[in-house]
């Protein structure tokens, strides 16, 4: 969650907070140009550029590893039936593994996708993909590219005044940014994989990163009910994604690029930058602006460049977590109601004070959701916490109670000891095992992390000599 000063007062409408916010597509692959549409990287597309670049947490500085992307790009775009048509690489400052293109050629991917991969491979297998998608053509009509330019705007400002129109744009996060027909995402599976061999690439390393994704889909908070759909399965595009390696060539005929990937991965940021707050477990902690929170047991919390965001397993109950510049002498109560699109209930507004601070609280009653809203004054910025629950969830007041008493003013000297996390590449010593390496991270379920960034199995033997990723403050 980023600071919020100086960019206005935040108005959210209840349909997106129960969504969460739009995100790029889970997976690889989804942007492609319009039939006959010229294809060149100029000033006239840079505004999509720039926003996307917002709203995915700002550009990755890491210069080896972009050093690498771009000559991997290069080598791809020449094993293409294209080669004249130009590209471009940016790495995205975000913790979720996604990947996707725009239309003029500018590729992305996520500091979270690159942690994932564990081969030179396998990344150029995620960026031929979505230069497939490019030079195939997907999409036949300039109006879905003009939709997509519009969603991009919307994800950026994050404004709606609209309860109607966010519910709409909830839909539109599933299916227009990430929404590839099925034949269309297996069509540039292919293709991405024929081309990765073309370019002497192990055209084997498609399959292997589709495999570490559904890993990572099955066990994050996104693999629930609001997951992207349009997309094939996982397994279906692995076994797919096999038969085209093996028609391709035989296993150990590509370049893995194995060893150059890793020392251009040694140092790379991971997980939350603790400039937007940090996510540990059900805790949240921002050094900069000085806030921390708790959610309730089994919840799972997400930091966006927008908001922190919070769902229950199954789905039925949500948080949402933000910050909010207001206009000097604001009261706390026209925080809530000039922010809030919808009705709050008359007479449940409530001033009070929690950890010394200033707190309002109130409550809406939507057609299928509830929500109990509060607005926290921290010096001289203003936060909310919003919980929903949908109708009928008894559990929903005590829940936010807890939360909301949980909200507090982070010291200096806590926030001193808040250091950002970075990959660290070792090597295995004999003796050496999963459990002994995963126990050196300081994260949450550090083992189940340890095991999912290096593509291993549980219980199975690391190898002396071998190279693997850790988590290292």
């Amino acid at each position: 969650m980023r600071d919020r000063r100086h960019k206005g007062t935040i108005r959210i409408a209840s349909g997106l907070m129960i969504a969460g916010l739009v995100s790029a597509c889970t997976g690889f692959g989804n942007t492609s140009l319009p039939a006959n549409a010229p294809r060149v990287i100029g000033p006239d597309r840079d505004r999509d550029h720039i926003r996307l670049i917002s709203a995915f947490g700002g550009e990755g500085r890491a210069p080896q590893m972009q050093r690498l992307l771009t000559d991997a790009v290069n080598r791809l775009v020449m094993a293409t039936d294209r080669p004249d048509e130009a590209y471009q690489v940016t790495i995205l400052n975000s913790p979720v593994a996604n990947a996707f293109a725009l239309p003029n050629g500018r590729l992305y991917v996520t500091r979270g996708l690159l942690a994932l991969a564990s081969d030179t491979s396998e990344v150029a297998a995620v960026l031929s993909h979505e230069i497939a998608h490019v030079t195939l053509r997907h999409a036949s009509q300039r109006n879905e590219l003009q939709a997509r330019s519009q969603l991009i705007e919307r994800v950026a400002e994050n404004v709606l005044n609209d309860s109607q129109e966010a519910a709409v744009v909830q839909n539109q996060a599933r299916s227009t940014l990430a929404s590839f027909s099925r034949s269309q995402e297996l069509e540039a599976d292919q293709t991405g994989i024929t081309v990765l061999a073309r370019a002497g690439f192990d055209p084997y390393g498609a399959p292997r990163f589709l495999t570490a994704l559904g890993r990572s889909a099955s066990s994050s908070a996104n693999s629930g009910p609001d997951r992207v759909d349009s997309h094939p399965s996982t397994s279906e595009r692995i076994s797919k994604a096999l038969q085209a390696a093996r028609r391709a060539g035989s296993p150990g005929m590509g370049e893995t690029g194995k060893l150059e990937y890793l020392a251009a991965l040694d140092g790379l940021a991971y997980g939350d930058d603790p400039s937007d707050g940090v996510v540990k477990g059900r805790r949240f902690t921002h050094a900069r602006l000085g806030v921390a929170f708790e959610a309730p047991e089994g919840f799972t919390l997400e930091n966006t460049s927008q908001a922190v965001l919070g769902s229950s397993s199954d789905g039925e109950r949500r948080l949402l977590f933000d910050a909010a510049d207001t206009p000097a002498g604001q009261s706390l109560e026209e925080v809530l109601r000039s922010t809030w699109t919808d009705t709050i209930e008359p007479g449940s507004l409530v001033p009070t004070t929690i950890n010394d601070l200033p707190v309002v609280t109130a409550l809406s009653n939507g057609k299928e959701w509830t929500f109990r809203l509060s607005a926290i004054r921290i010096g001289n910025t203003t936060y909310r916490l919003i919980m929903a629950a949908r109708s009928g969830g008894a559990d929903l007041e005590n829940m936010f109670q807890r939360t909301l008493n949980s909200v507090r003013q982070v010291q200096p000297d806590e926030a001193r000891r808040i250091r950002p996390l970075k990959l660290q590449i070792v090597t295995a010593k004999r003796g050496d095992t999963a459990q002994s390496l995963a126990s050196r991270m300081p994260i949450d379920r550090a083992l189940d992390r340890f095991l999912l960034i290096n593509g291993l199995e549980r219980n199975g033997p690391l190898k002396p000599g071998e190279r693997y990723k850790i988590v290292v403050e």
